[in-house]
């Protein structure tokens, strides 16, 4: 009885070592924003960062390199780095946050959630607030949010010639893949 006990026990400890302890990294994401005008649409995608999350603290991180997105248009990609996201001075944007709801890492399903957190962008840290699901298969969690910036409220600002091009309010989605990190 006793060595039943012990092996309840320890199995019990490594399920919820595993599941709740875990770290996540993303085996792919994408982080694409969408800015809609009557002059033109841009929708550009960067694919080279890796979100990590923490199950055990709820903790969700992303840092990407501004220079890493792609644009249907070389044009698009200078104006954004050069004009917009000043990239040689500005060349990283940062979210740091944590998740909130109810998630069961060990039972697939979707879950609502929340992330809370500060976004460093072109210089300026923000407060915001995020909704989004995580969807748990496999032990494999499916990442997806969307929001929207007004890119005023990070003091980017749009030369005149290229205020018709560039929305006030930017769609943002993410969209990551995300398994247990193994060191």
């Amino acid at each position: 009885m006793k060595k039943k006990l012990i092996l309840t026990a320890a199995l019990c400890a490594t399920m919820f070592g595993y599941g709740f302890g875990q770290i996540y990294m993303a085996d792919s994401a994408r982080i694409s924003f969408f800015s809609k005008t009557s002059a033109e649409d841009i929708d550009a995608a960067n694919t080279v960062c890796k979100p990590i999350m923490s199950v055990a603290t709820g903790e969700f991180d992303v840092s990407l390199i501004n220079t890493s997105f792609d644009f249907p248009k070389p044009l698009m990609k200078e104006h954004f780095n050069e004009d917009y996201m000043e990239s040689a001075k500005f060349p990283k944007t940062v979210f740091t946050g944590k998740i909130t709801g109810s998630v069961d890492y060990l039972e697939d399903g979707t879950y609502n959630v929340s992330v809370t957190g500060t976004m460093d962008m072109h210089g300026v840290k923000k407060q915001i607030t995020v909704p989004g699901t995580i969807t748990v298969k496999n032990g494999i969690l499916f990442v997806y949010a969307k929001f929207n910036v007004k890119i005023a409220d990070y003091n980017i600002k749009l030369p005149s010639f290229l205020s018709m091009n560039v929305a006030d309010n930017v769609d943002v989605t993410v969209r990551a893949t995300m398994k247990p990190y193994k060191k």
